[in-house]
């Protein structure tokens, strides 16, 4: 430990930085191709826990127990193709799982690894609808995890599900082996916003290679000396692709740290850097802002991080405020703001759409929300005036990115619409969903991403979803905005609010937000809600429905951003109740 207390990060034994084979940026046809070069150097992954290094796993010997495995698995006489799901861990066995799956004709699924509020039921449920929607054959969990996957294979045409142990008692079948190809499916990838019926985009090896090349090269500009951290977790597509499959076709070391350690103890991934010296980080907005939050200005004096050269962050909409309070804070410890690349991507397009151009930094976007709202035009005001969006940078190489309105005609730059995109690395379609690939997948390619924004100087802006934008009385209500004004409050916290849009009394639609408040004072409650429905009235001209809800209660997706979706189901369920049970108080009275 060290003298102020902190624990210090061990990275002695943890695989080399410098390789001793030339750095390939992604120049392979396939992931079984990625690791077989990998294992010809002495690079690798590390596992962390408590502040030490629990497993260095070079990726020589990821691939032979990775070809053992695929060995044991090809006993179990599963056809091409058929699904191996796997409740995602950080830990090697996640690794060896995957990699068997590449060498013997497999697919693997990720499935996530937090029982969420909704408890022991709900997770159950999670994973036996992911189970049924990836059509899997072969289910693998942890002995932490075990008991839940036993309950969801009820039932289920499973032909063989249990722990790592499990499939390592299988005998071995000494045959030869045969990769999934280009244009084979190298693994499903449930979206993060998957609701009802989970979504499993199929990403061939040639689509991820695509996706994979462009990250190295035009994302990065990958060196010799790149190193890796993450705590990003394996089941998303940030930490699947970002963090893992980029890392390993570059042939890096990469440090991984638990995501649930990460969430307890944030400071522990800033120490992680500064011991491993690493270079390359990615995190959604929350994680910088986390780390802003809870490290303590005495803590910063004993961090480096002035080897950090590429900060990725994205997977959700940008707030200028949270990289600027990060980027100040960590200024000390020698963090370089311009080491920030704001980057646009989803699971749809393998992983990255558009990086950032490198050593740019956090470039802001202040906009007239009144020209936004009213005439969807992108409208530039004074910087720190209006509302301000990060730039994210221009499509991949060979790929194309467009905005359109809803009758299908591209807009000009400036002009907010539908976010379409186009290229190598855009999924095949949803598994088993030819009805929900038809809805954003055409048949010349163009994918609807689902989001809004527009393009300025070649660099796309996100402003939101499509899907949540409210419209009251006929004007555009951007749920953001919403929740940047509530926010404002003194008590409240970044992503305490969630804004979404439904039905009034006269079926038109109205505003409505849940708020997380700490404290049940009925006083201090009805003073926090009298001032937010004055300042919406005020800034925004609109009335809003306001909910109270304890801390820690609004939902999320698996990337770990807020479901504006999933908190209005839980409202409309609660307001439902509510009205089913003030007639049975009445007619009791």
């Amino acid at each position: 430990m060290s003298a102020d207390g902190n624990i210090a990060i061990q990275v002695g034994l943890a695989t080399p930085t410098m390789n001793t084979v030339p750095l390939r940026r992604a120049d392979f046809a396939s992931l079984a191709e990625v690791l077989d070069y990998a294992a010809c150097g002495v690079t690798g992954a590390n596992f962390y826990a408590g502040g030490k290094l629990d497993l260095a796993l070079p990726y020589r010997t990821l691939r032979k127990e990775a070809l053992d495995l695929a060995q044991r698995l090809a006993t179990l006489g599963l056809e091409r193709g058929a699904r191996l799901a796997i409740v995602a861990e950080t830990n090697a066995d996640f690794l060896r799982f995957f990699f068997a799956c590449q060498y013997v004709g497999l697919v693997p699924v990720a499935l996530p690894s937090t029982v969420n509020l909704g408890g022991h039921d709900a997770y159950v449920k999670k994973l036996r609808g992911m189970l049924q929607a990836a059509g899997a054959s072969v289910a693998v969990a942890s002995e932490a995890f075990i008991g839940f996957l036993g309950e969801a294979v009820v039932g289920l045409d499973i032909a063989k599900w249990g722990t790592p142990a499990a499939f390592a008692e299988l005998p071995i079948q000494n045959i030869e082996l045969q990769p999934l190809g280009p244009t084979e499916v190298a693994y499903l990838q449930f979206t993060s916003g998957s609701t009802g019926t989970p979504k499993a985009a199929m990403i061939t090896e040639q689509a991820l290679m695509a996706n994979l090349q462009g990250s190295n090269n035009h994302g990065l500009d990958l060196r010799d000396d790149d190193r890796f951290v993450s705590w990003l977790p394996f089941y998303h597509d940030m930490g699947l692709v970002g963090c893992l499959l980029t890392v390993m076709a570059g042939q890096r070391s990469i440090d991984y740290l638990d995501t649930r350690e990460f969430a307890m103890r944030p400071r522990r991934w800033l120490e992680l850097m500064s011991s491993s010296k690493a270079t390359i980080a990615y995190s959604p907005p929350f994680g910088y802002e986390m780390c802003a939050r809870r490290v303590k200005p005495s803590d910063i004096a004993s961090y480096d991080l002035s080897n950090w050269r590429v900060a990725g962050i994205g997977a959700e909409p940008i707030l200028p405020e949270v990289p600027a309070r990060f980027a100040e804070l960590l200024a000390p410890a020698g963090f370089d703001a311009r080491a920030f690349v704001p980057s646009y991507g989803m699971a749809e397009a393998s992983l990255a759409i558009s990086f950032s151009p490198l050593q740019a930094g956090i470039v802001v976007e202040w906009i007239d929300p009144a020209s936004l709202a009213d005439d969807l035009i992108a409208t530039p005001v004074a910087a720190g005036t209006g509302t301000g969006f990060v730039r994210c940078g221009g499509p991949l190489p060979g790929h194309e990115l467009e905005i359109w309105n809803d009758a299908g005609t591209q807009l000009a730059d400036l002009h907010v619409g539908r976010i379409m995109v186009r290229g190598p690395s855009v999924m095949s379609g949803y598994f088993q969903q030819p009805e929900k690939t038809a809805e954003v997948l055409a048949a010349d390619g163009w994918l609807d991403t689902g989001d809004i924004g527009y393009v300025v100087d070649g660099e796309v802006v996100v402003t939101g979803r499509h899907k949540d934008m409210i419209i009251v009385n006929g004007r555009n209500i951007w749920p953001q905005d919403i929740e940047r004004i509530v926010e404002r409050q003194p008590e409240l916290r970044s992503q305490d609010a969630s804004a979404f849009g439904v039905p009034g009394p006269d079926g038109a639609e109205v505003a409505a937000v849940v708020v997380q408040c700490n404290t049940d004072d009925v006083e201090i409650r009805e003073s926090l809600i009298h001032r937010i429905r004055g300042d919406l009235l005020e800034e925004l001209g609109i009335a809003c429905l306001i909910e109270l809800v304890p801390r820690h209660t609004l939902p999320r997706t698996s990337s770990g951003k807020l479901s504006r979706s999933a908190t209005r189901v839980g409202y409309l369920e609660r307001q439902a109740k509510t009205q089913v049970q003030a007639p049975r108080a009445a007619a009791a009275a």
